[in-house]
């Protein structure tokens, strides 16, 4: 049997390596398991957009993990670019919202979670072909560039020691006692310490085939696909994020722009559709008709871990010992991932939290 370390983490994207990366510092020897390559599923394919879309529309859970998590991510980009030497490009470039009929919760919510705002001048929708309503403009509201952000997080574990190991398939979990004893994989047996499960949607299904006896406080999440565009443009051709209706725009330091996304329920299946490419293409080129001179470079799809309502689950297991959740995030796994962390460390090493911990329980009733 294979030496236990203090934590292991089923899954190894965003939400895997950084609360791996908090595990670490405060302390605690760590281990990252994951059926595939690390960072590969949605934390790889979504936009990186920090914020929640029409985040006054969401769910106040989602806006407690977001705030805190603005805070964090400043900090982070720049200790994980000068220790790793690979820049996540965290970018204040501002976002753009077209189209507000909403505008009074909206500046209301931006007030009360103190978010800078103005409304947009004709100079920021020059060149966009929309039909604003209330254009508003978040000049501080930043993206990450979410490859990079993984790849980055991946090489600073490493250089601490955290062993990470990819394709690795498991085959059991072993109970005694209401306590995780130890996991069969195709690499070997491990031993368990404390054991926490960050493998995004496919949650549901781990804990529906590893731990059939356990009847309630399933955490529900399911799958939900979501396919991007990205137009190989110049850079400074979009200098702001642009969410115009249900669709955005998302500007890279190197000119790339992504066009997003659709929302599938699709199982877990990946494949990218040509009804999806249409529909985005179209949307993309007629708010920006200076897209037409570039190149549509790549399209493809991930698969979102839905939960009733956007709220993840963060939680340790109320009937399995040494058994913690920390997955769900649906369409906001970045802008949630720090404050999300930061969260499962405290609960297990109870420690004082910076977040209320209720509405992610395991036990809640949605």
């Amino acid at each position: 049997m294979t030496t236990s370390t203090d934590i292991t983490l089923i899954g190894g994207g965003i939400m895997g390596l950084l609360t791996a990366r908090e595990f670490y510092n405060a302390g605690a020897t760590v281990t990252v398991i994951d059926k595939g390559l690390l960072g590969k599923e949605s934390s790889w394919a979504g936009g990186g957009i920090l914020l929640p879309l029409y985040p006054w529309r969401q769910n106040q859970a989602i806006t407690q993990l977001v705030k805190q998590s603005l805070g964090l991510y400043p900090a982070l980009a720049s200790q994980l670019s000068e220790e790793t030497g690979v820049d996540p490009e965290w970018n204040p470039c501002g976002l753009l919202i077209t189209q507000n009929p909403d505008i009074t919760a909206a500046r209301a919510w931006c007030n009360l979670n103190k978010i800078v705002y103005e409304d947009a001048d004709k100079a920021l929708l020059n060149g966009l072909d929309t039909t604003p309503v209330h254009p508003l403009y978040l000049p501080h509201i930043a993206q990450i560039r979410n490859p990079r952000l993984i790849k980055s997080l991946k090489q600073d574990l490493l250089q601490k020691g955290v062993r990470l190991i990819e394709n690795c398939g498991i085959t059991a979990i072993n109970l005694e006692n209401n306590k995780v004893d130890s996991i069969d994989t195709n690499m070997g047996k491990l031993a368990i310490n404390e054991l926490i499960i960050t493998a995004g949607a496919w949650t549901s299904e781990l804990i529906a085939q590893f731990f059939p006896t356990i009847r309630g406080n399933r955490p529900q999440i399911s799958p939900v696909k979501g396919q991007m565009l990205l137009f190989a443009a110049k850079p400074d051709t979009l200098s702001t994020i642009v969410l115009d209706g249900d669709r955005y725009l998302i500007p890279r330091r190197d000119g790339n722009i992504l066009a997003g996304s659709t929302v599938e329920d699709s199982a877990f299946d990946k494949t990218t559709t040509s009804e999806a490419k249409t529909q985005i293409s179209d949307f993309a080129l007629t708010l920006f008709p200076k897209l037409k001179e570039y190149p549509l470079a790549k399209h493809w799809a991930g698969i979102r871990p839905g939960t009733p309502y956007g709220v993840p689950y963060i939680d340790r297991h109320p009937e399995i010992s040494n058994l913690s959740i920390n997955a769900g995030h649906f369409r906001n796994g970045l802008a949630m991932a720090p404050a999300s962390a930061q969260l499962m460390v405290d609960l297990i090493l109870d420690r004082p939290t910076a977040v209320d911990p209720e509405p992610y329980r395991l036990d809640r009733l949605v």
